[in-house]
């Protein structure tokens, strides 16, 4: 409608027309001093006088205080009248500046919001602008009340509005009045799901009550297309939509005779490409091989005892051979392919750390290791009543933070992939030479990552095709931290014509069940690679297999990134595949 304007505020008045009265108060606001019989500059001066005089005696009492090693806290008579002479000059001083002063700065709208063409508005335009102001978070339409005003019109203003909220078009009257009550706190948004039956009007709902709340539109994000059933109960609460990321391929990969279309998930131009070049050299070379040299899950639960000497007693006691079938049986018993493989204690005084891991087919397996753990933990504490736990994870295990245990002991899958390029691909399809590789691996992936203190970033961008891999297979993104522990290493061979290189990756950390793995988009990723689910000829093949996968695309992502750098490339080719070609200062914000 012509003349309504949409705009939230945090208050709401009934429109009524303004009296003399309301717009004398409005120019002038009320004074703190209309309350006193002196005249106004005499008030003024007493309480400013009084205000800096009692600042000043505070400070100085204070430093006296502090210097004399007299704790803050004790006050004499002096210091509490003075202290009360402050706050009452204080709060006078505050009441000095006006009422409307003071709200001003404290409820005035941000001043990108409105942007008045004319600044000589009449008394008309004042009325309907206060008409049409509607409680944040109630309700969306502004339409103002249907009072006719007895002025002459004057041309609405047009306001600039950053984020308008656009109405909803499918939402039904049962709706609305759910929307309302989600706004006014009386409905949980976290219940709407198991109150309606129906997780995608859920999500529609949840979304338009957080709309009207936050008065920011989402009208970017995505709604439809999505099936909100499949993550109920284990992948995401309270959703409002799904964020869609790009899916590049890279390949073919040929690692251990086979190939690979490789799947990455990222919003970083150049990626896929560097990714490719890399896959393409090591495809003309021969291909790349990979062993898998550990497959073990961890999970380290602290306890306490009440001396080192009792809690040393329970770590000789797990690290005793003769015991462990007894608490392999314990642990076992959680799972059909959880398997305790091993058993490492670390003592803290009296607190004892104790590292289970296990194997855990073709599910990444942190909540099956934590199950096994329990369930040693309730066998334990028949044997030592004493034994306090304190958390079934201990930060010894570690999941989602770098750590030498993992980069020495290995968490998750630990892979070895490495490949040897020809002389001719290096220079032909990489665009550099044997030693500059070398040398450049030796100064930057390990002299520089010693240089700077890494643990386990002796790397070029491991982490890079771990994050696009994992997001695009529906992995725990966390666990990049970890799994990117990554070693690059570079040899000539033949003389220096040949180049061989590998990377050696201790902490994959993966699975094909559970999860994001079961997501539709998720799950066509997987298919992809040939890992979509259970392997049910060998449980854990198809999760050992996306671990290679994983290290060999690392592989043939660090081969095209040191190459670039060698040949001086990285930055025009960044230049070319990661910046936009719109002009930005023509884009809406």
């Amino acid at each position: 409608m012509e003349g309504t304007r949409r705009r939230s505020t945090t208050t709401t008045k009934p429109f009524r027309k303004l009296t003399d009265h309301d717009e004398s108060s409005a120019l002038t606001g009320p004074k703190a001093s209309d309350a006193l019989p002196l005249p106004l500059y005499i008030t003024n001066a007493l309480f400013f006088t009084v205000f800096f005089s009692v600042v000043y005696f505070l400070l100085t009492r204070w430093r006296e205080k502090i210097r004399n090693s007299t704790p803050l806290h004790l006050v004499t008579l002096s210091d509490i009248v003075a202290i009360f002479a402050f706050v009452a000059s204080f709060i006078y001083m505050l009441g000095f500046f006006g009422i409307d002063f003071v709200q001003s700065l404290i409820l005035r709208p941000s001043p990108d919001v409105w942007a008045a063409e004319d600044d000589d508005e009449d008394e008309e335009d004042l009325l309907k602008e206060d008409a049409c102001k509607v409680p944040c978070g109630q309700a969306l339409d502004c339409t103002a009340p249907p009072q006719k005003l007895a002025v002459v019109p004057s041309p609405p203003l047009k306001p600039k509005v950053v984020d308008e909220i656009p109405f909803p078009t499918t939402l039904n009257e049962e709706d609305e009045e759910i929307i309302n009550s989600v706004v006014a706190g009386k409905t949980p948004s976290y219940s709407l799901e198991s109150k309606l039956g129906d997780c995608k009007r859920a999500a529609a709902i949840r979304r338009e009550a957080l709309q009207r709340i936050t008065c920011k539109s989402l009208s970017g994000l995505p709604l439809e297309g999505f099936d909100y059933e499949s993550i109920l109960g284990q992948c995401c609460e309270m959703p409002v939509g799904y964020v869609q990321i790009p899916v590049g391929i890279a390949g073919p990969l040929l690692l251990d005779d086979k190939e690979y279309s490789v799947p990455m998930a990222t919003t970083e131009g150049c990626l896929v490409a560097s990714t490719n070049r890399g896959c393409k050299a090591i495809h003309l070379s021969g291909g790349a091989t990979s062993v898998l040299l550990r497959d073990a899950m961890t999970r380290a639960p602290v306890v306490r005892f009440g001396t080192a000497k009792r809690a040393a007693q329970l770590k000789f006691y797990l690290e005793d051979p003769a015991n462990f079938e007894v608490v392999s049986t314990a642990f076992n018993k959680s799972s059909r392919f959880g398997r305790l493989q091993n058993i490492k204690c670390a003592l803290a005084g009296k607190n004892l750390y104790m590292r289970f891991s296990c194997s855990t087919g073709d599910a990444m397996g942190m909540n099956m290791v934590s199950k096994g753990v329990q369930n040693v933990l309730d066998f334990l504490q028949k044997d030592f009543p004493d034994m306090d736990v304190l958390g079934i994870s201990g930060n010894y295990c570690s999941d989602k933070k770098p750590s030498a245990v993992n980069w020495i002991e290995g968490r998750g899958k630990s892979v070895v992939c490495e490949a040897i390029i020809k002389g001719d691909v290096v220079r032909k399809v990489l665009k550099t030479n044997v030693g500059a590789l070398v040398e450049l691996n030796m100064l930057k992936n390990l002299t520089g990552s010693a240089m700077a203190g890494a643990l386990g970033g002796f790397n070029a961008q491991a982490s890079n095709i771990v994050s696009a891999i994992y997001i695009a297979t529906g992995q725990d993104p966390a666990q990049n931290v970890e799994s990117s522990h990554c070693i690059t290493m570079m040899e000539p061979l033949n003389g220096g014509e040949d180049l061989h290189v590998s990377v050696t990756m201790p902490s994959i950390e993966v699975g094909t069940v559970g999860g994001g793995t079961q997501l539709a988009s998720q799950s066509a990723c997987l298919n992809l690679l040939g890992v979509k689910g259970a392997s049910k000829e060998t449980p854990g093949a198809n999760a050992r297999l996306l671990a290679s996968i994983v290290a060999g695309s690392v592989l043939a992502a660090e081969l095209s990134l040191m190459s670039a750098i060698a040949a001086g490339q990285l930055v025009s080719s960044h230049m070319k595949f990661n910046r936009s070609k719109k002009d930005v200062s023509k884009v809406s914000s």
